[in-house]
C-alpha cells in the first residue's frame, strides 16, 4: 500500500444507486486494511432528487470532501450531474458516465433547464470520459437497479486494487437474497467490465 490518497466521486440522481456504489466502494478498500473517509450529500433522494458521495481512501486519510481538482475519477448515475461535478476532477482523471439521462425534480419544475449536449460539452473541455447506457444495459438484463453494479464493473480497471475484490463486496452483499440475485449481479458487473476494458 503506498501513500497516496485515491479520491472517488460518485454522482447521481436518487434512486440510481448512488450511496450503494459508494458503500461498495468503501467497504472493498476497508477490507484491503486502507483507511477511509466518506461523505454523501442527498437532496431528496428517495424523490429523485441530486445524490452525490465522496469516497476517499489511502494509508490515512485526514478528511473525507473531496476539492475541486482533487478527484482521480468519477463515477456518473446521470449525464448532466457528470458536467455538474466534472470541476472536481484532476486533470487526468477518469470519468465513467452512464448516458441514460433522468431529469431531477429541479427541471422538471421549471427550476433548471437541462443541458443540452452534457457530454459534449465535458469533450469540448478534455475530460478523459468514458460513456455507455448503463440504464438501458440494466433493463435488458431484467432490473434497472443495476446500474449502480454496471458502473462499478465499468470503473473496476480503473481502481488501485483488483475488481475481484470489488465484485467479491457486491456479490456477498446480495448474498442473503438468493442465487438469483447473485447471478445477476455478476452479469452487470462483468457486463460493465466489457464495456471499456
Amino acid at each position: 500500500m503506498n501513500d497516496q490518497v485515491t479520491n472517488i466521486l460518485v454522482v447521481g440522481i436518487g434512486g440510481q444507486g448512488v450511496m450503494t456504489a459508494a458503500d461498495v466502494l468503501a467497504q472493498a478498500a476497508l477490507e484491503l486494511g486502507y483507511d477511509i473517509k466518506k461523505t454523501e450529500v442527498a437532496g431528496m433522494a428517495q424523490r429523485g432528487g441530486v445524490v452525490t458521495s465522496h469516497v476517499r481512501f489511502g494509508k490515512k486519510v485526514l478528511s473525507p470532501s473531496i476539492q475541486p481538482g482533487d478527484a482521480d475519477m468519477m463515477i456518473a448515475f446521470e449525464p448532466a450531474e457528470a458536467l455538474r461535478w466534472h470541476t472536481h476532477l484532476k486533470k487526468d482523471a477518469v470519468a465513467m458516465i452512464n448516458s441514460y439521462p433522468l431529469e431531477p425534480p429541479v427541471v422538471s419544475i421549471g427550476l433548471f433547464d437541462y443541458p443540452d449536449d452534457p457530454i459534449g460539452q465535458m469533450r469540448e473541455e478534455k475530460v478523459n470520459l468514458h460513456h455507455f447506457n448503463a440504464g438501458e444495459a440494466a433493463i435488458e438484463l431484467g432490473d434497472r437497479r443495476l446500474v449502480n453494479t454496471i458502473m462499478l464493473g465499468a470503473i473496476s480497471e480503473h481502481l488501485p486494487f483488483k475488481a475481484e475484490v470489488l465484485e467479491d463486496v457486491i456479490l456477498s452483499r446480495f448474498a442473503r437474497k438468493g442465487e438469483t440475485l447473485v447471478d445477476l449481479n455478476r452479469q452487470a458487473f462483468s457486463l460493465g467490465r466489457r464495456a471499456f476494458n
